[in-house]
């Protein structure tokens, strides 16, 4: 496995600048050292074969020349021959281990790269030993703690099986950076293609891996019915261009898309993030989202999470923690043309961010579960994957590395989570079940790894009388605390829509449409739910007119009375809200009951309820004059009173357009 060096001390560079101020080298032989010479020079014009032959000669002269030896290991550390460089830098240390102490930490470097941790153990501690420099004991340190994690990791490894996304998705190509739906139903990748297939079949890996040669473009995938990847295609519409696009991420829905352009003419800085939504035609022509999220800095792999409301990010921006640090943006609206816009800029602060690089932030649909990738905090090389979990008050713990066999000395970003929170989603090379160099693949997630599973509703929305679809707006609110958890916006062309549902909570579900009145409706998932049954809900919208009416389904009332329980205010605004962007609608709210108890028992009832919403609505500045109210007791059930289910039914509060 190849090893990513944080830290390394550039023997070429440091033997040169010794021998410089000694003016001496270790040995007095001039023909050696002038074979040394030769081979240094050679270094340096990187004609590595040659400098190897001639410092291998210089060591056969003389066998203790130290500088051959270190510039030697210079050589093959440069090539990441880690065991070579290992045997001449311990040859080395052995005819003398204080020649150039920091020798000791490049040992070790040498063989934590070869992946021999104890040794390398050895060897920092050693240099540990040696140094009185504060940098150099802080250098030590951090590998000492690098190294023991590693070890600790490999040694106890999670128990899972990666498994290939299949040839519906991969190819001979590389494949990275998936996205899918909450419904697990779609699936975009990113896929480097050749721009001339031809060129790429003769020359294959020695094509550079630039855009003069290949061009990053966004292919999709559906499953099947037994959630087989299908075969992929190019994503129609404005979309894919000539330039590269990547690092994309869908809503939970599929129908926006925010991705990263480079180089393009509209751009802030060098890499910016675009928006795109799905149409009727395909994909609509790319459009770069402006600032706050951009900026003249670099910017890339958003994520927009499935609350619909929060855009992160990664940009190498300043008044951060340094490095490239992931960002949040909070949705501030949408422009007449249908592109979102953002604001409330934040940094996610130090205890995800460091002052190394972060990337690749994926916010599970449970609200509170970061998955992100960084070199920062300690891993096991490279870019590893970390997971962090937002408490109660809105902080985030402290990270936690992914472990091995998720983790490894290459690195690893990209990693998203499946709504249900059983399996994930990466790319990576290298694999037996692998098509091409990168390829997608998929694993059941620990369950110490996994977030909270989240339930989802799809459906979609239509005008009761024409049955024309309409594409409307959504929002979950939670009964407990009355804050807005997602929002979201169904198809434009298709009505379609799917909202996440995270457990544990009681929401207020709303559907709405101007002209139109709202749907209610409502989700109790506290306590056990099985995530294998999403709701499935086609939603009828009735046009503003006469007669037209919604059942409040979040207005309760204290058992056997006409108290309003607090759950009661969400649904409520939602009435003031209408009622204000209505100002010529007229209501009657109507309270009906059960048939538990007496008729005239039931009538009175049912008139005390509906009259204390009146009187609410009344305190929020609605006018007398735009509400009536009716108890109709238990005389007009819309279900059956024989079972308990069916009296709940029974017991509702209706508001109808006068």
């Amino acid at each position: 496995m190849k090893k990513f060096l944080l830290l390394y001390f550039p023997l070429l560079l440091l033997s040169t600048v010794y021998m410089q101020s000694q003016s001496l080298y270790s040995i007095d032989n001039k023909r050696t050292v002038k074979l040394y010479e030769e081979g240094r020079n050679a270094y340096a014009s990187e004609n590595l074969a040659e400098a190897e032959e001639l410092l291998m000669k210089a060591l056969d002269r003389e066998p203790g020349f130290m500088e051959a030896m270190l510039l030697l290991g210079d050589l093959y550390h440069s090539q990441k021959l880690w065991d070579k460089e290992l045997t001449i830098l311990d040859r080395a240390l052995t005819v003398d281990s204080t020649f150039f102490v920091p020798t000791w930490y490049n040992a070790g470097m040498a063989a934590y790269n070869a992946e021999k941790y104890e040794e390398a153990l050895h060897y920092f501690d050693r240099y540990l030993s040696l140094s009185d420099n504060e940098n150099a004991v802080k250098r030590a340190q951090a590998m000492i703690g690098r190294v023991t994690f590693v070890k600790e990791a490999l040694e106890n490894p999670y128990d899972i099986e990666l498994k290939s996304a299949g040839s519906g998705v991969n190819s001979e190509l590389h494949e990275y950076w998936p996205s899918v739906t909450a419904d697990e139903q779609t699936m975009v990748i990113t896929v480097l293609r050749p721009r001339d297939m031809q060129l790429y079949r003769e020359k294959g890996d020695q094509l550079p891996r630039n855009s003069v040669f290949f061009q990053e473009d966004f292919y999709m995938s559906h499953a099947d019915s037994t959630g087989k990847w299908q075969e992929r295609h190019l994503l129609m519409g404005h979309l894919n261009t000539d330039s590269n696009e990547g690092a994309q991420t869908l809503s939970a829905d599929g129908n926006w898309m925010f991705f990263t352009g480079c180089g393009r003419s509209d751009s802030k800085g060098s890499c910016d993030i675009y928006f795109s939504a799905k149409t009727s035609y395909g994909w609509s022509a790319p459009v770069n989202i402006g600032a706050p999220v951009n900026s003249p800095f670099w910017e890339s792999q958003p994520h927009f999470s499935a609350d619909g409301r929060t855009l992160f990010f990664i940009s190498a921006r300043g008044g951060g923690e340094g490095g490239k640090d992931i960002w949040q943006a909070t949705l501030a609206g949408i422009d007449d043309e249908g592109v979102p816009y953002f604001g409330d800029l934040k940094n996610l602060g130090p205890v995800i961010n460091t002052p190394g690089d972060e990337n690749s932030p994926f916010l599970h649909h449970d609200g509170k579960t970061l998955y992100f990738s960084s070199n920062g905090h300690l891993g096991m090389g490279g870019m590893d994957l970390f997971v962090s979990r937002l408490d109660s008050v809105g902080e985030w713990s402290d990270p936690v590395n992914m472990g091995y066999p998720i983790n490894s000395s290459n690195d690893e970003i990209g990693l998203i989570v499946t709504a249900r929170g059983d399996k994930a989603y990466f790319s990576t090379d290298g694999q037996e079940a692998g098509i091409g160099a990168k390829d997608i693949y998929s694993f059941q997630l620990p369950e110490e790894l996994r977030p909270e599973p989240v339930l989802y509703v799809k459906g979609k929305v239509y005008d009761v009388e024409t049955e024309e679809v309409l594409p409307a707006e959504f929002e979950l609110k939670s009964l407990q605390s009355g804050k807005t958890i997602i929002t979201s916006r169904g198809s434009s062309f298709t009505g379609e829509f799917l909202v996440s549902l995270p457990s544990g909570g009681e929401y207020a579900f709303k559907a709405d449409h101007p002209g139109y009145l709202f749907y209610s409706g409502n989700f109790n998932l506290s306590g056990a739910h099985p995530v294998d049954k999403p709701y499935h809900l086609d939603i009828g919208l009735q046009p503003i007119r006469e007669g037209a009416s919604v059942r409040l389904e979040n207005v309760f009332f204290e058992t056997d009375s006409y108290t309003l329980d607090p759950r009661s205010k969400v649904e409520l605004q939602e009435v003031v809200e209408f009622l204000n962007d209505n100002p010529q609608v007229r209501i009657m709210l109507e309270g009906h009951t059960d048939n538990v108890g007496s008729e005239a028992y039931n009538l009175n009832l049912s008139e005390n309820r509906a009259r204390s919403v009146y009187e609410y609505l009344l305190k929020q500045g609605i006018e007398k004059s735009r509400m009536e109210y009716q108890g109709f007791g238990l005389s007009q059930p819309i279900d059956t009173n024989q079972t308990e289910e069916g009296r709940a039914q029974n017991r509702r509060t209706e508001m109808r357009i006068l």
